[in-house]
């Protein structure tokens, strides 16, 4: 890829046009979905490959198992 080089002028950028708050809130930008718990058993190794990865990847390996349980089900989900 070649890299372009962009010279700056001292020239009017024409008329401005001022938008006040155009980006959302914060709150607005956490997606919020329902939830149900359920109680699920699963291997020791299972457990240990999990937090093992989440731990390299500083989150928390319920929210990673979460995060494939959800990707599966919309993958199979929709061509089913």
């Amino acid at each position: 890829m070649k890299s372009r080089t962009v010279k700056y002028t001292d020239e009017p950028i024409g008329k401005v046009k001022i938008i006040p708050d155009f980006l959302p809130k914060p709150d607005d930008l956490v997606l919020r979905e329902e939830n149900v718990k359920v109680t699920l058993s699963l291997t020791k190794q299972s457990i240990a490959f999990f937090k093992e990865e989440a731990k390299a990847h500083h989150t928390q390996y319920q929210k990673m198992i979460r995060a494939l349980i959800d990707q599966y089900a919309a993958h199979y989900g929709r061509n089913h």
